[in-house]
């Protein structure tokens, strides 16, 4: 397993992660047998961070994530966010609260349903509008000095937040999404990044598992899947970037791996920082996730991906207009 540094001052880590959102039945149903199955083996194959949310099911994720700790603790690097309001159903609220009381409150929260005394990695989820950046950096670092938390991190924020943020106090890590069809961070935010020493965790580098050649028609999805409102798997733009992954997977197939592989691989090695973290429900995708990182690119393919996917190629902006409101901030 190769290692990636989380910050100037966090630990070496193992190179990719979990995400757990879909664990929360953000893409049908749930499955909590076979999720478990998935983190157990996610543990076996060395993997370590275990990536979970307040917002992903109005905390049942980080129940069920607390459940499954249990008696594992030490072998888990465990990371959380706050500030993405969710409402009834576990649905993200549009509403983000970066406010320092709502901060140690949500902390407090997670911690309960975690059932942990520290997390190692807290986000804040989305930055607020309405509070400065340095008043949500300061509950963060009462949080770090308390011992509730390890690690500080911000998601989809902007360069100018980033910068702020990292005056405040050390920032171990940028989450925000990253793969061959969300490449609006590559040119400001992960160049950021790596000018001040933080880690870039991407998550969906497989754009919502589009990438992976699966998902060949929107009918073949459950009613309930939360991809229906997205506008990259609306009709008109599903069609364009089912195109797009079509000749994605032909590199892959001439590659001998697979079209997931691929785009994790492509992923992984764009820089030195970036800590992948693709979200699975299944143990088998979580093997070939892993087994992804060692696949190296050539000049060659690298240019051809870059043909395929510039930035910008992707059909359809990457949220529903309300959650776009809050990305990049």
């Amino acid at each position: 397993m190769r290692n990636r540094k989380l910050g100037k001052d966090g630990p070496e880590i193992p190179a990719i992660g979990l995400g757990c959102m879909g664990m929360a039945g953000w893409y049908g149903e749930r499955d909590d047998d076979r999720s478990i199955a998935t983190l157990d083996r996610t543990l076996e194959l060395g993997v370590k961070m275990i990536d979970t949310a307040d917002v992903y099911g109005a905390g049942e994720n980080e129940e069920f994530v607390g459940r499954w700790l249990e008696g594992k603790r030490d072998r888990v690097f465990l990371a959380s966010k706050c500030g993405n309001t969710f409402g009834e159903g576990g649905v993200p609220a549009g509403i983000v609260d970066g406010r320092p009381e709502y901060i140690r409150a949500a902390c407090e929260a997670s911690l309960g349903r975690l059932g942990v005394d520290v997390i190692d990695l807290y986000y804040l989820h989305r930055v607020d509008r309405n509070v400065p950046i340095e008043d949500s950096m300061g509950a963060f670092e009462q949080l770090r000095d308390a011992g509730k938390i390890r690690y500080i991190g911000i998601s989809e924020a902007s360069v100018d937040s980033i910068d702020r943020a990292a005056k405040v106090t050390s920032i171990a890590a940028l989450q925000s999404e990253l793969s061959l069809w969300t490449r609006d961070n590559e040119a400001h935010q992960l160049k950021k990044t790596q000018e001040l020493g933080i880690a870039f965790v991407a998550y969906s580098p497989l754009g919502r598992g589009m990438l992976s050649g699966v998902i060949k028609a929107m009918k073949d999805l459950p009613d309930s899947d939360r991809r229906f409102a997205h506008p990259r798997f609306a009709a008109g733009n599903f069609e364009k970037n089912q195109d797009l992954v079509t000749r994605v997977a032909e590199i892959a197939s001439d590659k001998g791996c697979t079209p997931a592989q691929l785009a994790i691989a492509w992923c992984f090695h764009r820089a030195d920082n970036i800590i992948p973290i693709p979200g699975t429900q299944h143990p088998k995708y979580m093997e070939d996730n892993v087994a992804a990182i060692d696949i190296e690119l050539t000049d060659q393919e690298r240019e051809t991906l870059d043909q395929i996917m510039p930035p910008g190629a992707a059909a359809g902006e990457r949220y529903p207009e309300k959650v776009m409101r809050n990305v990049n901030v």
